[in-house]
């Protein structure tokens, strides 16, 4: 006998496989798009646009009076900076103020991340308690600093004063201005820098230890030839991360001044790159200046950042 055939389909149920099926591929293609879309969208309004707005600012003569009238001005505000001593000194200030705060911080952190990798009793509160500076509010911390730095109530002059020492001007001087200011760095981001390092700490392998141990290595040795070695990237990025924000620094030299002012000091002793900008932007009103300014500081940025990819590139093949 003759095999039945199929019946023919039903063409209403057709067209829903056919939509489901076309549904289902759309899905597969385009919803990781939708998915990163909401970074990209956040990422334009509040990223790339006010970065190219200000560098577009910057070749105008803008006054945040009347921010919206704008006078093509070229490479003016540029090159009025290359003229302007204050640029020079608040690049002078954030050089000396980042290597002043950078260089004691991350030496400490690592020593501290060192003390905590072993074995203590309540190690646990000790990575809190460390982490405790960071959570605390920048206004907060300055404020208390800036109490402790005081020519006449001070702490600091008044601990000087019980080894007989005479007072300092912590405000006025600059290097002690400066030194000032990146004690409050140094307070605030030992802590954050010690749990990364001690975080790579943990990942070296026991077995490096345990030979260097066999050899006849103290711990200090062992912290020279396998604990340093091993954290060279996280050195790396450490240093090119606080780097950058020794050049963005802003909130502490501002509220140190006790007088209120941005101007760093009454000579603009400790006066940063980013402090001049407030200062050019929102005290003095000009935006053009103010939009150079931060132009130039991201170029800055940019040019730390190749060469950490330099530096980096050059770690890996002598590794």
């Amino acid at each position: 006998p003759r095999a039945a055939t199929a019946p023919a389909p039903d063409p209403a149920e057709q067209r829903r496989r056919d939509r489901r099926s076309r549904r289902y591929r759309w899905d597969v293609r385009w919803s990781p798009y939708a998915f990163v879309a909401p970074f990209f969208v956040f990422f334009a309004a509040f990223g790339l646009f006010p970065l190219l707005y200000t560098g577009w600012a910057s070749l105008h003569q803008v006054e945040l009076t009347n921010p919206t009238h704008m006078e093509w001005a070229g490479w003016h505000n540029y090159s009025r900076l290359w003229e302007d001593e204050f640029f020079w000194k608040a690049l002078r200030n954030t050089f000396t103020i980042g290597v002043i705060s950078t260089v004691p911080q991350l030496m400490m952190a690592l020593g501290i991340a060192h003390l905590l990798n072993y074995r203590l009793r309540a190690s646990m509160f000790f990575r809190v308690a460390i982490l405790t500076p960071y959570a605390t509010s920048v206004a907060a911390a300055t404020l208390v600093f800036a109490l402790l730095f005081g020519h006449d109530y001070g702490m600091v002059n008044w601990s000087l004063g019980l080894v007989g020492l005479d007072s300092i001007d912590w405000q006025n001087g600059t290097w002690t201005s400066q030194i000032a200011v990146s004690t409050i760095v140094i307070w605030r981001w030992t802590g954050y820098n010690a749990l990364i390092y001690l975080a790579a700490m943990q990942a070296v392998p026991n077995d490096l230890y345990e030979s260097a141990a066999l050899d006849g290595a103290s711990r200090w040795k062992q912290f020279l030839h396998v604990t340093v070695p091993s954290l060279r990237p996280t050195i790396l990025f450490t240093v090119v991360v606080s780097t950058i924000g020794a050049t963005q620094l802003f909130g502490e030299p501002l509220l140190f001044n006790t007088a209120g002012t941005a101007t760093g000091g009454a000579d603009h002793q400790y006066q940063t790159l980013g402090l001049y900008m407030y200062e050019q932007g929102w005290v003095n009103l000009h935006l053009g200046r103010a939009s150079a300014i931060a132009w130039t500081m991201f170029l800055i940025l940019l040019l730390i950042a190749a060469a950490n990819a330099l530096f980096a590139r050059r770690l890996r093949k002598s590794q």
